[in-house]
């Protein structure tokens, strides 16, 4: 299932407080799988989106009809602009390493069959567009949502972003007016998003994952070997125990991954990481090269002094 929620501004940190108190509810039910909380991708938007994960529509519908969410629903329910919208994606296949946008459709009685024809169009003109990876058409779920749902997914946001604003979607979105009254765009984003920022707004974008991941183990490893050899040793030395000396290692670490770390990385392989610069295959193995030496450089330094 997946949720979106305009939260009235300056209420964020009470929407996740709230957010808390459900994740915690959900876990008790059967067949629940997993959560994930996806945060807008500007403070101008607000839009929280969030991804509930059941084994069965079966367990989906007794969480959704439960008591326990109702009164939930109940407590939050001043913290957002309107109605939150939800689409629940029966069967699909899991896609981790993808950017995806999952749109929802309100069809028009009757124009059903012309509505799938012209989804058909539209992913014959996707497969033709960069970074394209899949996408899956959703029908209804008897009893519990009328809408027709499409989710697809590219390899990068700034190819998913093009796609969206392309003038052949815009074309095909006129054509399609004459199938589906109301559609709604959201857009799921990358898990390390917040610590890969290129622009601001809506023309922000984030590199491919890949790169993401190699960067992130660039900046972690260094910060995670210093904690180790010196705020870890003070810990052991005035007896803290293991779990709460873990924790606030990890504090600091993301602190500095944060604020101090991963700004230096975007900056140094902005060349690589910004996905506005023109992209080639040269420059991609150029940048993971400088990486990969930095890494060996790294094991070298600690090799010696540990």
């Amino acid at each position: 299932m997946v949720t979106s929620q305009k939260v009235v501004p300056g209420r964020e940190e009470d929407y996740k407080r709230w957010q808390e108190r459900v994740n915690r509810a959900v876990q008790a039910f059967d067949g629940f799988e997993g959560t994930e909380l996806y945060p807008p991708d500007s403070p101008e938007d607000n839009q929280w989106v969030v991804v509930f994960r059941f084994s069965d529509l079966d367990r989906l519908s007794a969480w959704l009809g439960s008591a326990p969410r109702r009164k939930l629903l109940d407590d939050g329910g001043d913290l957002f602009e309107g109605e939150p919208s939800q689409e629940i994606l029966h069967g699909g296949h899991s896609a981790q390493e993808a950017v995806t946008a999952v749109v929802s459709h309100t069809v028009r009685r009757g124009r059903e069959q012309d509505f799938e024809r012209w989804q058909g169009k539209v992913l014959r003109a996707q497969q033709k567009h960069p970074g394209f990876m899949g996408s899956e058409l959703f029908t209804p779920v008897e009893g519990i949502q009328d809408r027709w749902v499409v989710v697809f997914r590219f390899d990068t946001r700034e190819h998913l972003d093009q796609w969206l604003q392309s003038d052949v979607r815009g074309k095909l979105l006129d054509e399609g007016r004459e199938y589906f009254a109301d559609y709604d765009v959201r857009k799921i984003a990358s898990a390390f998003s917040g610590w890969f920022r290129f622009g601001e707004g809506e023309e922000a974008g984030v590199p491919p994952r890949w790169k993401q991941a190699m960067s992130v183990l660039l900046a972690l490893y260094p910060t995670v070997m210093v904690l180790n050899l010196t705020v870890g040793r003070v810990l052991t030395q005035l007896g803290v125990a293991g779990y709460l000396g873990l924790f606030i290692s990890n504090v600091l670490s993301v602190s500095i991954l944060t604020w101090v770390l991963m700004p230096v990385v975007n900056r140094a392989l902005a060349f690589w990481l910004a996905p506005d610069r023109p992209r080639s295959r040269r420059t991609d193995v150029r940048g993971a090269a400088v990486v990969t030496v930095c890494y060996a450089a790294l094991l070298l330094v600690f090799g010696l002094t540990v």
